[in-house]
């Protein structure tokens, strides 16, 4: 029996399976990087080792440092999370040759799979070979051969962007992976990403848990998912099973694995077996009442899976909620959660709690949202909701996109394809805007600051704020009263500094509001509130380029000099923050007139880069 589990991972990862041991009765071993001293799943484990550094690649992808921590911990088992070290045979062998228990596939499966080019091969599959691409290949994707998570991914739909994605796809890769291969393969359009969730024991049995449909995805990274995937017929779904079984089989593999696949025109197409749990187990789980995690542990001690899985009930919808910016290109937003809560009724699985800082040097994932009902449009009525009304102060998020999503026609009447956010994203971009709000947060910051009123006989020039929300400025204008607080066009039936009351056009409205410095949250709206009088100092020259996120420069556009022709949507910078590589582009054609980027160089928020002058 196992009675310790070290967990190489942090975050969400470790947290969710700290939860399954502690069930069990198992004692728990979290590893932390310098950066994570403090972090949720550090504090949840019952013994911590640290692992000196900061970045992923001198910590949690160092196998070896993870081995002696488990071995001075006294922990007996490993479990890989599912990150990278889950996909990597020659941490799987060490941990086995340092006499410990293994919680996931035997090395050789691994080996096998874990590259996703000798799993096509293996499936009677190969890629294309990048120097054969023509034009008729288009469009094509490159992909990376290990990791995961929509990393070192690019479309390419002409010949002569190839090159460049395989460069872009290699250094993105490496920087994740610690693996710069990559390969090409077709690219379909309109396919939907439909996955088959296995378990097999080391018995010879074989469990194939249903469907799951992760087609919402952007920058190839999955964004809602779901079980069973809607809309797959009895006859494809076995055909997707038996292709299951038989990769799992055909490597004799043992633990909880993923088999995706692309479904066009009623065919499905593999894509790649991920010999480990995926991010997006939760709805399995919920439609199985499994405890997917639970049962690697019973696989890894030895004992056999029933003949058959059980029935499975229901449906199933997860969100993933991210750290960033629907302002600034969605880029990774860092800072402090002030507060994460959803209603009751949904799953939260998530690595951070309130007042835990969301660094640089990781994933920008908040947290999971799961809800199972016993129909599709109930499950997704039930996260849109739980998502629209949940406290997030803190950075701004993705919140209001998987709102939209959900309760897209095309989504709701399971029509959507991969292709989904590249036709949809700008109309469902930006942040939830309530005209109320701003009133809201002054009057609440009003009634804050001031215990007596500041009412005056005569009467005098109303109190003016200023707030941006949704990207754009908003003034509001009030009154101190001989009654209290007073505003055009609305009661203010009750003010204080966490609640406001208005009635407007005779329906009382509620708005309970929380400030954190500049940064106010008024329901479920993020405001920041402006200085009175704007420094002139801070204003930026016309295109000016700043960073959008804290970040490292790890390129500079070659050539690019003081006095260049640039031309619009040209890449000039590219960033490296949580684990991706961001483009920032000429904003338009004109003359790069400053160059202040620097490769190497680390950047905060709001850093001038360059400035580009249009005629």
């Amino acid at each position: 029996m196992i009675s310790s589990v070290l967990v190489a991972g942090r975050g969400e990862i470790a947290c969710r399976i700290f939860r399954t041991c502690r069930e069990l009765g198992i004692r728990t071993v979290a590893v932390h990087s310098d950066a994570d001293a403090d972090a949720l799943h550090t504090r949840e484990a019952g013994t911590a080792v640290r692992l000196p550094g900061a970045a992923p690649a001198e910590t949690y992808l160092r196998g070896d440092l993870i081995v002696k921590a488990a071995l001075a911990s006294g922990a007996d088992a490993v479990h890989p999370g599912y990150g990278f070290l889950s996909e990597n045979a020659d941490f799987a062998r060490a941990v086995v040759a340092a006499g410990l228990i293994w919680i996931g596939p035997p090395p050789e499966a691994i080996e096998a799979m874990a590259s996703k080019t000798r799993a096509k091969r293996l499936m009677g599959l190969a890629p294309l070979d990048p120097a054969e691409v023509t034009g008729a290949d288009l469009p094509v994707l490159v992909k990376a051969a290990a990791g995961g998570g929509g990393r070192g991914m690019r479309i390419v739909r002409r010949l002569e962007d190839l090159d460049g994605a395989l460069e872009g796809a290699r250094a993105e890769a490496a920087s994740a992976f610690g693996d710069g291969e990559v390969f090409v393969e077709p690219y379909l359009e309109h396919g939907r990403h439909v996955e088959v969730q296995i378990l097999a024991d080391t018995h010879g049995t074989v469990w194939a848990l249903g469907t799951r449909d992760c087609s919402l995805q952007r920058r190839h990274q999955k964004v809602v998912e779901e079980a069973p995937a809607p809309g797959i017929g009895e006859g494809l779904a076995k055909e997707l099973h038996a292709l299951s079984v038989r990769a799992a089989r055909s490597v004799s593999y043992v633990g909880a694995g993923t088999v995706e696949f692309l479904v066009a025109d009623g065919r499905a197409h593999f894509l790649e077996m991920n010999t480990r749990l995926q991010v997006e187990h939760p709805v399995t789980e919920a439609v199985f009442g499994l405890d997917l995690v639970a049962e690697q542990i019973r696989v890894a001690e030895g004992h056999a899976l029933a003949s058959d899985p059980p029935r499975p009930h229901g449906h199933a919808v997860e969100a993933r909620l991210y750290a960033e910016d629907p302002a600034h290109g969605w880029a990774p937003q860092t800072g402090t959660l002030h507060r994460l809560a959803v209603p009751a009724g949904v799953r939260l699985d998530t690595g951070y709690t309130d007042g835990d800082t969301i660094g640089v040097h990781y994933d920008a994932m908040l947290a999971k949202v799961i809800a199972h009902a016993p129909t599709r449009a109930e499950a997704i009525r039930r996260l849109a909701g739980a998502l629209e009304t949940a406290a997030i102060h803190g950075p701004a998020t993705n919140r209001d996109l998987l709102v939209r999503s959900l309760r897209h026609e095309e989504f709701t009447a399971a029509r959507m394809d991969t292709g989904f956010y590249d036709r949809h994203l700008d109309g469902l971009a930006g942040s939830a805007a309530d005209p109320y709000a701003p009133l809201a947060a002054a009057l609440a910051d009003a009634r804050g600051r001031s215990r007596f009123g500041g009412w005056r006989n005569v009467p005098s020039q109303p109190q003016v704020k200023r707030y941006e929300m949704a990207g754009e400025e908003h003034e509001v204008r009030y009154r101190h009263t001989r009654e209290g607080l007073a505003a055009d066009g609305v009661r203010v039936v009750h003010a204080d500094a966490g609640l406001v009351v208005l009635e407007v056009g005779g329906v009382r409205r509620r708005f309970e509001v929380s400030r954190y410095g500049d940064q106010v949250h008024v329901n479920t709206v993020r405001l920041t509130a402006l200085p009175r009088f704007p420094d002139p100092a801070s204003q930026l020259a016309p295109g000016s380029l700043v960073a959008p996120m804290p970040g490292t420069v790890v390129k500079i556009a070659d050539g690019l000099t003081e006095g260049a022709t640039v031309r619009a949507g040209q890449g000039l910078i590219w960033l490296e923050a949580m684990k991706m590589q961001h483009q920032i582009s000429a904003p338009a054609t004109g003359i790069l007139t400053a160059l202040h980027a620097e490769q190497g160089r680390q950047v905060e928020p709001g850093t001038l880069l360059a400035v580009v002058q249009t005629p």
